[in-house]
């Protein structure tokens, strides 16, 4: 941390501060330039009441050095780190594609999705059957019933269920079915539910908010991995913007520059960062080109027929073609799918 004093401080100032830094387990080591004094702060500067010495007298401005999320940084884990949950692997060599229905509406169309998905490549299923929605008129979910749906796709085909929990006290239920706990972007920062995936056995796929900056991002990461649970994979789904032209601006930028902060897998949401099916072949390209080491995609046997986000949604054929682009992409930049 870098602590720069005002021009004209008092030596008075100057003395204060080093016994403020050093008061919080930190070493002082203090630079005189000829119009201002830098107090370079050396320690693990993650420490509570650091942002309050800004406020002290003399002090112009205070720069961290260090990034305030521990666990998930590679200056905790240089490598990148690989999650592995029943079928689906996010982080190694090959790129995990997670596809299938925003809703599990029932068993018949979530079987077959997951049929059709794994027969076009997809190395696990994905399906909500907890629903939060702008709407409380819209269909919200099949519950527990969606769940058990689910498991019948997973012993059908083989492939690990990833599905969205919205609330601390459904973890464990969730975890009862899913290979995967998804947090959705409405859900990144409720921090009892962040806590409560914490303490899972289960891998958590955690969505990035419409609003929410990269640090919000890896800091919320920080709190399933301060809970005790490794296996976190980060997932770019779009944020708000002023454009209306897609229903969230896509900032593929988001891969390699997690890639350099963080160990955590990172995994684009093509589908949810469009709104279109006509744009997600492009973008899932894109993404892979970008160095994602996972897709999620939504899939349904009628998209137009769909309870939920058919308007984003492939179709069997489409998600099939969209594959096979795909593997042309990966295989360029050294990846396989």
């Amino acid at each position: 941390m870098i602590v720069v004093m005002k021009r004209g401080a008092s030596q008075k100032d100057i003395d204060h501060m080093i016994s403020q830094v050093e008061s919080l387990g930190l070493k002082a080591n203090v630079l005189h330039g000829t119009e201002r004094t830098v107090i370079a702060a050396i320690g693990d500067e993650r420490v509570n009441g650091v942002q309050s010495l800004e406020s002290s007298p003399g002090v112009d401005s205070v720069m961290p050095v260090l990034a305030p999320y521990k666990m998930a940084s590679r200056e905790a884990h240089d490598c990148t780190s690989v999650v592995k949950a029943g079928s689906l692997t996010v982080g190694g060599a090959s790129v995990g594609v997670i596809a299938g229905p925003c809703s599990v509406e029932d068993e018949e169309q979530i079987v077959a999705s997951a049929r059709a998905v794994k027969a076009a490549g997809a190395t696990a299923l994905r399906g909500g059957a907890f629903k939060p929605r702008t709407s409380p008129y819209s269909f919200q979910g099949l519950k527990e019933e969606g769940l058990k749906m689910l498991a019948t796709a997973r012993d059908e085909t083989g492939l690990a269920v990833v599905t969205e929990v919205i609330a601390p006290e459904d973890v464990d239920l969730v975890g009862e079915y899913a290979d995967v706990l998804q947090i959705g972007a409405r859900n990144m920062q409720n921090y009892r539910l962040l806590e409560a995936c914490g303490r899972s056995h289960r891998a958590v796929l955690l969505k990035r908010g419409p609003s929410a900056t990269l640090d919000e991002m890896l800091l919320a990461a920080e709190y399933i991995l301060d809970g005790g649970n490794s296996q976190v994979m980060l997932c770019e789904r779009g944020v708000r913007t002023f454009e209306s032209h897609t229903r969230f601006t896509l900032p593929l930028a988001t891969v390699p520059y997690l890639h350099e902060k963080t160990h955590l897998p990172v995994v684009v949401d093509p589908s949810h960062g469009t709104g279109h099916t006509s744009l997600v072949t492009d973008m899932a390209k894109a993404s892979v080109a970008a160095g994602a080491d996972g897709l999620i995609i939504e899939v349904h046997p009628c998209p137009e027929k769909a309870k939920s986000d058919g308007y984003q949604s492939m179709t069997f054929d489409q998600f099939d073609a969209m594959m096979k682009a795909c593997r042309r992409v990966a295989e360029a930049v050294d990846r396989t799918m």
